[in-house]
This record gives C-alpha cells, sequence and structure tokens, in this order.
C-alpha cells in the first residue's frame, strides 16, 4: 500500500497539521483544528498536544505547535470535510486498519512489544546485578566484622578503606578523624585518643599496656583501636565521601 499519510503505527496516531496539509484546508491550521474539536473531540481521548521542534531539540524560531490525533478521530474529521481528499485520506485510513487487524500483523505488534519490554527489564536486571556486584565486598565485609568482637589499629583500617576503594593511608587517616572530630587533636598526652563523642558512639576503645622499665618503675601506654562497630561506620562514611 502506497503511504499516502504517515502513521504512527506504535501509538496509531497522525499529525493533524499533516492531515490539515493533505486535506488541502484554505483556513490557517490553529482556526481549522480548534473548530474541528467543536465536534466533541476530547484531549487526552482523541488527541494529545506536543511541540515537534522541543522533541527534536531544534532551537530558535517559532515552535509550532502539533497535536497526534487518533486513527477514529482522523477518520471522522476527513468524512466531515466532504471533499475527494477527505474521502480519499479516510479510505487510505480504513484500508490501513484492515491491514493492521489481520492475524499476522496483530502478532508482528505483539512481538515488537515482547521485545521492547524484554529489552528494558534486561537493561534494568544488569543495572541491579552491577549494583548488587559493587555492593557485595562492602556487605561481606560489613556482615564479617559485625558478627566479631575483634578490634584493629587505625593504620589496619585504612587498609581496609583502600581495600574498598577509598584510596587513603595511616596518617590522612588520623588527620581526616582530627578534623571530623573523632579523635583528640590536642598536643599532649590525650593526643589521637578518642574523643567522647567517638566514646559514646562505640567507635573506638582504648587499649592500656603497663610497661615495666629497667629502673623498676611502670607506665601505661594507650592505643586507640576501631571496634567493630566503628570499622563499619568509618567505611559507609568514608566510601560515600570519596564515592
Amino acid at each position: 500500500m502506497n503511504e499516502l499519510i504517515n502513521v504512527n503505527n506504535d501509538l496509531q496516531t497522525i499529525s493533524a497539521r499533516e492531515l490539515h496539509e493533505r486535506l488541502n484546508i484554505n483556513s490557517n491550521f490553529t482556526t481549522w483544528f480548534r473548530r474541528m474539536t467543536e465536534y466533541g473531540f476530547e484531549e487526552g481521548t482523541d488527541f494529545t498536544t506536543r511541540f515537534p521542534n522541543l522533541e527534536s531539540e531544534i532551537h530558535g524560531g517559532q515552535n509550532k505547535m502539533d497535536f497526534d490525533i487518533s486513527i477514529d478521530m482522523a477518520k471522522q474529521i476527513c468524512m466531515i470535510q466532504r471533499t475527494p481528499e477527505g474521502k480519499q485520506v479516510r479510505q487510505y485510513l480504513i484500508d490501513l486498519e484492515k491491514a493492521w487487524n489481520t492475524p499476522e500483523q496483530v502478532m508482528a505488534r505483539a512481538l515488537r512489544i515482547a521485545d521492547k519490554t524484554i529489552s528494558s527489564l534486561t537493561i534494568e536486571n544488569n543495572k541491579l546485578a552491577a549494583e548488587n556486584e559493587a555492593m557485595k565486598p562492602k556487605a561481606l565485609f560489613a556482615e564479617s566484622v559485625q558478627a566479631s568482637h575483634t578490634t584493629i589499629l587505625i593504620g589496619e583500617l585504612a587498609k581496609i578503606l583502600r581495600g574498598n576503594g577509598v584510596n587513603i593511608g595511616a596518617k590522612r587517616l588520623f588527620e581526616w578523624m582530627r578534623k571530623q572530630g573523632y579523635l583528640i587533636n590536642r598536643k599532649g598526652s590525650d593526643w589521637n585518643m578518642p574523643t567522647q563523642r567517638a566514646m559514646d558512639l562505640g567507635l573506638f576503645k582504648i587499649k592500656e599496656t603497663v610497661v615495666t622499665h629497667a629502673s623498676g618503675n611502670t607506665t601505661i601506654n594507650k592505643t586507640t583501636k576501631v571496634t567493630g562497630k566503628g570499622q563499619v561506620y568509618f567505611v559507609n562514611k568514608l566510601t560515600k565521601e570519596y564515592a
């Protein structure tokens, strides 16, 4: 069948402007289409408004409004015109509908819709699989740490962070924790000890080691260690910050 007018096969609509041109209407498009809608056609049911220039990303000049009209509306408009052109276009649309409704065409449309659905689902599933794969190391890390009561040094935490994609060393991690208020930033015996806030959050424990010197005197060395809860907390926080 020779194409008389462009038809959107998926939506089964045609351009109102193209129909106006094909019917050789003397009045301007806007006046004509407004008059056609007075026959009881409703926007959202029989036609939808669109702006072709915006859709095609054409900028500059007047962006003329167009309407996608249903095939039924187009056939009725053709009949209203009572012209040879109207009769010709109406018959063309009737013949086209007959061709659409053959078993072969119905099956072909169903297959196209199925292909689009499968393609869309495949893309979504691949995206979810990639996200799950990316989250797997962090999830396994969190599960293993939360099930453990082991504490680690801040330098060891820096290695774990690098394994989770955070490019940071022990020195920079200490600096970051001091700036963020997790470690005391005041020179003295409390330097690099956990702040009260960090202790209240359960992020650190302080390991005390008694050291006996040759003179017989003893001193206590304090070492800041990161709890299992703290390891999960800092990995989650820093992986988001460095993402």
